[in-house]
């Protein structure tokens, strides 16, 4: 076997790891992974599946960031062509409903559940939750304050006080759609968002 063909599979069975635990973790939690768990489900022996990470919170910390890669392809992507500033918000918001709607994650939001399961735990994973949380609001708040600057908001606008709403409403459906399985959810959020983001 060439060295190039080895290193595709393992890549390969990597990625094959990551969206199983990423599926596992969305739904039972990221201390929900096991290695003998995601070993059994995936066919492989613990040791080959602990071989491409190391330990668990390495694993932990990769499932972190693949689960990243998926929101930014469901959410931020599709704002890229939007106008920076409202317009690009407006469809943020949109894709963000969306991704909670379509339920992306079997678990619902991947972060919303990762941030109740760490935010009192010190260390490395809590901090990988945080610091994606922290690009995120930095990306609501730098659209905000754009929108702002363009006279597409008013003036008065707090880009702090606003990302905060627009997180909480984000999180409400979030809680709506998971706990309750309430189908009026994504419309309310969207009238909530759309009085929020009218100038």
């Amino acid at each position: 076997m060439s060295p190039r063909k080895s290193a595709a599979e393992a890549l390969s069975t990597r990625a094959a790891i990551l969206d199983r635990s990423v599926a596992i973790a969305s739904a039972e939690g990221l201390e929900g992974l096991t290695i003998g768990r995601l070993a059994r489900e995936l066919g492989m022996s613990k040791a080959g599946v602990l071989g491409h990470f190391g330990s668990k919170e390495a694993l932990q910390l990769a499932v972190l960031g693949r689960a990243g890669e998926i929101f930014r392809a469901e959410v931020w992507e599709p704002a890229i062509p939007a106008a920076p500033g409202l317009a690009r918000l407006r469809v943020l918001c949109e894709t963000w409903i969306s991704y909670l709607e379509r339920e992306v994650f079997p678990g619902g939001c991947f972060f919303v559940a990762a941030a109740h399961e760490f935010d009192g735990r010190p260390g490395p994973v809590r901090d990988a939750v945080e610091s994606l949380f922290d690009a995120w609001r930095g990306r609501l708040r730098k659209e905000t304050r754009r929108a702002v600057d363009a006279g597409e908001l008013p003036e008065r606008t707090d880009p702090d006080q606003l990302v905060f709403e627009l997180l909480g409403t984000a999180m409400a459906l979030n809680h709506a759609i998971q706990l309750h399985r309430d189908p009026r959810a994504p419309e309310l959020a969207r009238r909530t968002l759309q009085a929020r983001l009218s100038p």
